[in-house]
C-alpha cells in the first residue's frame, strides 16, 4: 500500500510537472487525482524539450517506456557562421523530446482514471487535518496534500507569495517545427545531427531534432525544432505583437495559427537577413510559428502547511538553460524523497522547500546572465562552457 496508503493527494495542473508529481505520489501510496483546467487533453501543445537527467529519471527508473523510446539524440554541439560554415563544434550528447510525446507517455503511466479535465481551482483553505480545494464550478475537494503545478499563472503561487509576479525580460521567443523531409537535404544533415546555434547581433536561435508527429524517431521523419530570441520593447510594441488574430492578448503565448500574418512575414524576412542560411530556411518553412514572451518568476515561498508549489508555478526560468521541465521534475522527485523520510506531510514540506528555493534562485540568476549576453551585451561566444544547458550549472 505504501507509506501514505489511505491518504489523498491532489495535484493541480496536468502538464508534465503535474503528471510526474502525481506518479511519484501514487508510488508512495497516496490516492492521487490530477486536475487539469482545460476541458480536453493537452495533446499536441508545444514544441521541443531538451531532456535533462531529472526529466528522464521517471523513464530510466520506473516507466515501462525507456528513454530511447521517447527521445531523439544528437552527438555534437555546433555553431554556424554567416554562410553556414561551422565556426565551432564539439562532441556532446543531448537528448530531446516533444512536449506531446512526454505528456502522452506520462499520462499513460498515471492512468486516465486519476486525471480529471475541465476543473479550474480558484482557492484553498487548510486546517490541521487537511486542505479544501475550491473550484470555479462550485466543487470542493479535500486532501491530505495539495501540490500546485499550474504553471506561470499559478493560483497557488498567488496565494503563497502574492509578490512573485512574472516580469518581462525584454525579448520574445519565436518557436516552430518543420518536418525534416520538408527542408533541403543539406539543411536536414546540418541541423538534424547536432544541437545547433546561429548567433547575430542582439539575437540567437537554437535548433535540434525532436520526435515526429507520429512519435517517429527515424531520420527524415522527425521534426526540426527551434527557438529564436528577438528583442521587443515592453509596452505598446509588445502588446500589439501579443494580440492574436481574434483580438485577444496572450500574456504568456500566442498560439500556432493565431500570430498576426504581418508579424510572421516580418519575422521570416528578418531570418533571411540575420541568421545563417540553414536557420533562415528552417524559419521560413514554418507554417505556423508561435510566440512566447520571455518571462521571469522568482518565488520566496514554495510551501505552507500541507500545500506546495512546484515547477514554473514557483520559478519560471528563461529557456537558455533548458531547465524548465527539469526543475519541475526535480521538485517532484525531491518532494517524494522528503515525504518518504519524514514523520508528517508538514515536516516533509518544511524540509523540501529550502533546497528547491535555492535551485530555483540559482537557475534564474544563471539564465538571466545568459540572456543578457545574447540579447543586449553581444558577448555570447560560440563554445563558451558557461553557456551550456543545465539545471544545476553549465552542463550539469
Amino acid at each position: 500500500m505504501g507509506k501514505f496508503g489511505g491518504q489523498r493527494a491532489i495535484v493541480l495542473g496536468g502538464s508534465i510537472g503535474g503528471l510526474t508529481t502525481g506518479l511519484l505520489l501514487k508510488d508512495l501510496g497516496f490516492e492521487v487525482t490530477v486536475f487539469e483546467r482545460t476541458p480536453t487533453e493537452l495533446d499536441g501543445r508545444g514544441g521541443g524539450i531538451v531532456l535533462q537527467p531529472d526529466t528522464l529519471r521517471w523513464f530510466r527508473e520506473r516507466s515501462q517506456r525507456r528513454p530511447e523510446e521517447v527521445s531523439t539524440v544528437t552527438q555534437q554541439l555546433r555553431y554556424l557562421g554567416r554562410d553556414d560554415e561551422i565556426v565551432f563544434e564539439e562532441p556532446v550528447e543531448w537528448r530531446y523530446s516533444s512536449w506531446s510525446v512526454m505528456y502522452r507517455s506520462l499520462l499513460a503511466d498515471l492512468g486516465r482514471e486519476n486525471y480529471e479535465l475541465g476543473e479550474f481551482a480558484c482557492g484553498f483553505s487548510q486546517d490541521a487535518d487537511g486542505v479544501d480545494v475550491r473550484f470555479v464550478g462550485g466543487r470542493v475537494e479535500r486532501a491530505d496534500l495539495v501540490v500546485f503545478a499550474d504553471g506561470i499563472t499559478s493560483v497557488g503561487r498567488r496565494r503563497l507569495d502574492p509578490a512573485a509576479v512574472p516580469t518581462y525580460a525584454g525579448y520574445v521567443g519565436w518557436r516552430g517545427t518543420v518536418l525534416e523531409s520538408e527542408v533541403s537535404p543539406a539543411v536536414a544533415e546540418l541541423l538534424g545531427s547536432s544541437l545547433t546555434y546561429s548567433v547575430a547581433e542582439n539575437t540567437h536561435i537554437c535548433m535540434y531534432p525532436i520526435p515526429g508527429p507520429d512519435e517517429s524517431l527515424d531520420v527524415g521523419r522527425r521534426l526540426l525544432n527551434y527557438v529564436w530570441y528577438r528583442n521587443v520593447a515592453e509596452g505598446a510594441e509588445l502588446d500589439e505583437l501579443l494580440t492574436d488574430k481574434r483580438g485577444f492578448q496572450g500574456p504568456v503565448s500566442v498560439h500556432p495559427g493565431q500570430v498576426q500574418d504581418r508579424y510572421v512575414a516580418e519575422m521570416k524576412a528578418a531570418a533571411s537577413a540575420t541568421l545563417a542560411p540553414a536557420a533562415a530556411e528552417l524559419v521560413n518553412r514554418t507554417e505556423q510559428p508561435y510566440i512566447q514572451p520571455i518571462l521571469d518568476v522568482r518565488s520566496q515561498h514554495m510551501a505552507v502547511g500541507r500545500v506546495a508549489v512546484i515547477g514554473d508555478a514557483a520559478f519560471a526560468a528563461r529557456p537558455h538553460g533548458a531547465a524548465g521541465t527539469a526543475k519541475a521534475a526535480a521538485d517532484a522527485w525531491a518532494l517524494a524523497g522528503a515525504l518518504e523520510v519524514s514523520d508528517s506531510i508538514e515536516t516533509a514540506l518544511q524540509k523540501w522547500e529550502p533546497g528547491q528555493l535555492q535551485i530555483g534562485n540559482n537557475i534564474i540568476d544563471r539564465v538571466s546572465r545568459m540572456g543578457a549576453r545574447s540579447q543586449f551585451e553581444n558577448t555570447w561566444v560560440p563554445g563558451d562552457p558557461d553557456l551550456r544547458f543545465g539545471l544545476y550549472g553549465p552542463g550539469i
